[in-house]
């Protein structure tokens, strides 16, 4: 299928752009049935929406012969939640708009308000903004909305997210009550359900939301690591895909500070986007990007909204996503315009079953695989440079004569290796994994443990609990060593360990002050008495008999206590009772 019936003008942008044929919402917008009507368009992320919102209001912009005539006031405006997106939707409507004359104007937060002021005075056909920037504007007089023809929210449902129902209300209610109004959202929550019954007209809903919902140019992958492990993950993700450009999710400012940093240190070259940076920053950074400068950009959720990056291959999902929608849009930076992509999760251990739910919820079939090896990583290393010096290339006279000196100082066999020495140091070394180097669990002699003291963790084999990763992360929270964690004994739901009774205070103080800084849904506390208490316990709850008494040496049940308020639950935590079955494990 063509483009037919467009205003010439328009038809020849599309086509020097490389428009040939429309994609499914763009389609839907041109039938007949949509033509002048309020419409509410469900569209994934990558799918040409822009475009489509643009031919769309074409009949309220031009006239009969395909051109815009001055205007004293906007005839659209397009409201988007980001910076990013409205530049990026102006960038777009200004090469379709270009031929006919109509002039867009961008109103976002961090740009100049006095040249933004200027442009709305000097008559703009089109008016780009979010929605903070543009209240603003029609608050001081700037912005005049009485004579628009079209309204176009583009991406409502993250801005009713981001808490702008109130700015949105004030920009609509400002505007003629004949304008045609066309909302596009990913979803359709109730909130925009809400939305377009009070401010549209007998909408024509459009969907191109299909039941897959994942992105059908996008390869979903998900990867269990240890939580002490997600950062060499990263790393070895990098370098094993070497993708032209990268991006990386991470939940908070900090951890982009953080993770950016990290990655600088090793040698990539890296970008970051936050709220914390600033207008500038963000232009410079995807400038980079797109100029090749750098290669990897780590950012968070809002910063990347409407990133659009051609030769973004790879998206990484270093903290889990929110949920299922936030999922998609992370990973539809990838996979567009027909372009194949690949989406990875990076998932602790603990975490395995929600990400499960996540996934079966966007009825999206991820690949869990396993993470790449330093190995792994090396072998690929010499296949890509394998392929990269047997390229034919074209030579000078100079570089001949440069060659014949070089041969004549050193062997073949010794310029090659020099040659593959040069490629790998260029490159970032690849980070041995826990998972990958461990051995198998082993049992750990018990001396100097007399007298220990138990703790429990909220996880279990249910929860994938394995050593290889616990015994890391209670050296991590409680600053200890691997020689003073004992015995780990691992039940259906939870883990129970212990430490020497010397070191108990100490080590539950640390352990206490270091979770608010991992969200990773693992929790360490008390547990009066010992493994053997604990399935004894299990066994009496399940033969329905009488409360267990007290172990010898142990004080009655009471707050703090087991089973007591405030204090670690008889059965071995939430979920089912009983199956305490605990190994007792410990690699060395």
């Amino acid at each position: 299928m063509a483009f037919t019936k467009l205003p010439a003008l328009l038809g020849e942008a599309l086509a020097e752009r490389g428009y040939a044929a429309p994609t499914p919402v763009q389609a839907a917008v041109l039938e007949p049935e949509a033509e002048g009507r309020d419409l509410v368009v469900s569209a994934q992320t990558g799918s040409g929406k822009t475009v489509a919102f643009g031919l769309a209001m074409a009949p309220q912009l031009l006239d009969q012969d395909g051109r815009a005539q001055p205007v004293r006031s906007p005839a659209a405006l397009i409201i988007a939640p980001t910076r990013e997106l409205a530049l990026q939707v102006s960038r777009e409507l200004e090469w379709l708009y270009g031929p006919t004359g109509a002039r867009v104007a961008t109103c976002v937060g961090g740009m100049n308000p006095s040249a933004e002021r200027r442009m709305l005075s000097q008559g703009a056909h089109i008016v780009v903004g979010t929605p903070g920037r543009l209240r603003d504007h029609l608050e001081r007089g700037a912005l005049n909305l009485q004579g628009l023809s079209v309204a176009v929210l583009d991406e409502a449902d993250e801005m009713l997210d981001m808490g702008f129902r109130e700015d949105l209300e004030e920009l609509l209610d400002a505007t003629p009550a004949q304008r045609r109004t066309m909302l596009f959202s990913a979803t359709m929550p109730k909130p925009i359900v809400a939305l377009a019954k009070r401010y549209q007209r007998d909408a024509l809903r459009i969907s191109t939301v299909g039941e897959d919902r994942g992105h059908g140019d996008i390869a979903y992958q998900a990867v269990a690591v240890a939580p002490a492990d997600i950062e060499n993950a990263v790393v070895n993700l990098l370098r094993f895909h070497e993708a032209e450009t990268a991006i990386l999710f991470c939940a908070t400012r900090d951890n982009v500070r953080h993770l950016h940093a990290s990655l600088t240190e090793r040698g990539f070259a890296v970008v970051a986007l936050s709220g914390e940076h600033s207008q500038s920053e963000r232009n410079h950074a995807l400038q980079a990007l797109r100029d090749r400068r750098a290669r990897v950009c780590v950012a968070t959720d809002v910063a990347a909204r409407g990133i659009d990056l051609p030769g973004l291959s790879l998206v990484v999902h270093v903290e889990i996503p929110r949920d299922a929608e936030t999922l998609q849009h992370r990973s539809g930076r990838t996979g567009r315009a027909g372009k194949k992509g690949t989406a990875i999760l990076l998932v602790p251990y603990p975490r395995r079953r929600r990400v499960e739910m996540m996934l079966r919820g966007a009825r999206i079939a991820a690949e869990w695989v396993s993470p790449p090896s330093a190995a792994e990583i090396r072998a690929a290393d010499s296949e890509r440079m394998l392929a990269q010096l047997l390229a034919p290339v074209e030579t000078t006279e100079e570089d001949r004569a440069l060659a014949a000196r070089v041969l004549a100082e050193r062997s073949a066999e010794d310029i090659a290796a020099a040659l593959v020495r040069m490629h790998r140091a260029a490159l970032p070394e690849p980070e041995d994994l826990l998972a990958a180097d461990a051995g198998p669990p082993q049992r750990q002699p018990r001396e100097g443990f007399d007298g220990s003291a138990w703790f429990r963790l909220n996880v279990g084999n249910r929860q994938n609990a394995d050593p290889r990763w616990i015994l890391p992360l209670l050296c991590r929270r409680g600053h200890v060593s691997r020689n003073e964690i004992g015995a780990i004994r691992i039940a259906a739901n939870e883990t129970l360990f212990e430490v020497p009774q010397a070191i108990a205070a100490r080590f539950l103080e640390a352990a206490i002050r270091t979770a608010a800084s991992e969200d990773d849904g693992v929790e360490i506390t008390a547990f009066e008495g010992t493994p053997r208490d604990a399935a004894r316990s299990n066994r009496r709850d399940n033969a329905g008999g009488p409360p267990p008494r007290p172990h010898r040496g142990q004080g009655p049940r009471g707050p703090g206590g087991p089973g007591g308020p405030g204090g670690p639950p008889r059965n071995g935590g939430p979920g089912k009772k009983g199956n305490w079955r605990g190994r007792d494990e410990r690699p060395r």
